[in-house]
């Protein structure tokens, strides 16, 4: 892993996130990067390039209270944003992102006959495993966290009866696009839902919140037209299988509390930071 990858600086992030979290953020630039054993030059490159701004601006977006500070600025209704273009629609676009939900028989037969290829690809919060057949991509997870053995099993127990290929170059330029990396090619990246219908709706209302936003679980149940469902939405939000591109961290308790990540709070902490600094730093 070197300096120039995503991977890379995305582990720089974490560290300096859990270094935060133990020493507080009043530290200096240059105590920061000493604790990570760094020199603070290297600290401020790659703090740089992997988000856009200075660490001295980043660091506000890592503190604990960062999720309550969003709730109250960057806080979406589902239904405006839908209404207006914010997201949903207009991002799948975008991205060149279209999705197809499998039927409940689909599911309920473990993934019998669907053939999904896999392979692991760098990204700007670690390696991530991505997985998809000929319809598009259905997978997608983060090891920085609990491993890359536990990630490609956790994907993989969800279509338990599938046939599972490596073959990452197949999913190469999807991956590309998805990622943001290749934005205006002609590489579609069309995502397959694999989820009950409710699960679906869920996964469909996630879409709807743009980026450097956030929005709570009992705001997804309302959107959805189960208000009091408020357990059941969290939990499709945790077993939603397309990290990142749907985007389940972006959902956040109504108390301002992050909620439960699947891939590990630090990484959900770390997508917010990021996408937060980013949006602030593009108005």
């Amino acid at each position: 892993m070197t300096d120039q990858s995503p991977s890379y600086h995305y582990a720089l992030i974490a560290r300096a996130l859990r270094v935060l979290e133990a020493e507080g953020p009043a530290l200096t630039l240059e105590a920061l990067a000493a604790r990570m054993g760094v020199s603070a030059a290297h600290f401020q490159r790659v703090f740089s390039a992997w988000v856009g701004v200075s660490p001295k601006r980043y660091q506000q977006y890592l503190l604990l209270d960062h999720a309550r500070d969003l709730l109250a600025r960057k806080f979406t209704l589902l239904d405006t944003a839908l209404e207006t273009g914010l997201s949903g629609p207009s991002r799948l676009h975008d991205l060149f992102m279209t999705w197809e939900a499998m039927t409940p028989g689909d599911v309920a037969r473990g993934g019998a006959g669907l053939a999904i290829d896999w392979g692991w690809f760098d990204s700007p919060f670690g390696a991530a495993i991505v997985m998809g057949t000929e319809k598009g991509i259905c997978g997608l997870g983060f090891a920085a966290e609990m491993g890359e053995a536990a990630a490609f099993a956790d994907l993989q127990n969800r279509w338990p009866l599938a046939q599972f290929r490596e073959n990452p170059a197949q999913l190469a330029p999807r991956v590309q696009t998805a990622f943001g990396l290749q934005r205006g090619a002609n590489a579609p990246a069309p995502l397959l839902l694999i989820g009950a219908p409710f699960q679906i709706k869920v996964w469909q209302a996630l879409l709807a919140i743009p980026s450097g936003h956030v929005t709570t679980y009992s705001e997804i149940a309302r959107h959805i037209g189960h208000p009091k469902a408020v357990r059941a939405v969290g939990t499709a939000v945790g077993r939603n299988p397309i990290s990142l591109l749907i985007p389940c961290h972006r959902a956040l308790r109504k108390s301002g509390a992050l909620g439960g990540y699947h891939w590990g709070l630090p990484v959900k902490r770390a997508m917010l930071a990021y996408e937060a600094a980013r949006a602030d730093a593009a108005e």
